[in-house]
């Protein structure tokens, strides 16, 4: 939701969401109905001119100062994901209830469904969805929420241009680890489990958002409204894209494109499963570390004035 750069003139221009519902079949690998067919099948939404991934271009961006710092809340719960599942499409994980995210210029609270993954072949095919600056990560991650007032109703949700808010995270290989994060190698044990379309496992191990999410300033992300990146497209999400990747390790990234499956155990393995890039749209940006920089010259350029 499956959601960009200041001092002694120091100046520097430094996401599939709610899986909708769709009235055909759609895929990633078969040519009658992966993305390059979205937009003859679905055209009303898949063609429309707010369409979601696209690639972030940094100098492009512009500086957003209502983007204050995102309030996520209920992300360091340990019982928060409930259950994972193996859709056909992707792996995906249902968050309990009380997962929320607001703040970080979000006009209203966004309660938190689930989250996903979009993948391309292991770490030799990189398969992230967003972009930035034409690099493609490995894998991206996404936090998929809908407006606190719709109570859930994906229908109310699907007329509102600013109706879902979507958390995209870029994941990219850590150096010399295996097994890494343990929140990961955590996760990723379960895969084993969903091997085939439609299966599904409790998520009994205690791990939370957060311990997914490791070394991540989230106070330094990337915003623009664009849509469902499946169809049926809608465009209604806030994507909230963050610079700063998740580092994991390649073992675990691997498991996703070698283990679960797009049908039962006799089909193909599930690998490329992110849309292509998007026309490009407006993007602006909360803050950039150019800025701690140059923020640095100047408090050290007061020093040797004061002494």
């Amino acid at each position: 939701m499956g959601w960009i750069i200041l001092g002694v003139v120091c100046v520097w221009l430094i996401p599939v969401i709610v899986p909708a519902a769709s009235d055909f079949v759609w895929c990633y690998l078969d040519p009658s109905c992966n993305d390059a067919a979205w937009v003859t099948l679905a055209p009303k939404y898949c063609a429309g001119s707010r369409q979601s991934p696209i690639d972030i271009v940094s100098k492009n961006a512009t500086y957003d100062g209502n983007l204050t710092a995102l309030k996520l809340n209920n992300f360091n719960s340990k019982t928060a994901l409930t259950k994972i599942e193996n859709t056909g499409h992707t792996v995906k994980v249902t968050l309990a209830s009380g997962v929320s995210v607001s703040g970080g210029g979000l006009t209203e609270r966004y309660d938190s469904l689930q989250f996903h993954l979009h993948w391309g072949k292991g770490t030799s095919v990189p398969g992230s969805e967003h972009t930035l600056d034409g690099k493609r990560f490995p894998m991206e991650f996404h936090i998929v929420s809908l407006k606190s007032s719709y109570n859930g109703n994906t229908t109310a949700a699907t007329a509102d241009p600013t109706g879902a808010a979507a958390l995209g995270f870029l994941i990219e290989v850590s150096d010399n680890t295996t097994g890494e994060p343990a929140s990961w190698k955590t996760l990723t044990s379960y895969l084993s489990k969903i091997t085939q379309k439609g299966q599904s496992a409790a998520l009994s191990e205690s791990i939370s958002l957060d311990d997914l999410l490791p070394g991540v300033d989230r106070t330094k992300f990337y915003r623009y409204k664009g849509s469902l990146t499946t169809p049926n497209c809608y465009e209604v999400v806030v994507w909230t894209v963050f610079k700063q990747p998740v580092k994991v390790s390649k073992d675990l990234i691997d498991l996703f494109s070698n283990t679960v499956r797009i049908g039962n155990s006799t089909s193909p393995y599930m690998v490329n499963v992110y849309r292509n890039l998007q026309p490009a749209l407006p993007v602006t940006y909360s803050s950039s570390p150019k800025t701690s920089f140059c923020s640095g010259l100047l408090l050290f350029g007061l020093a040797l004035w004061m002494t």
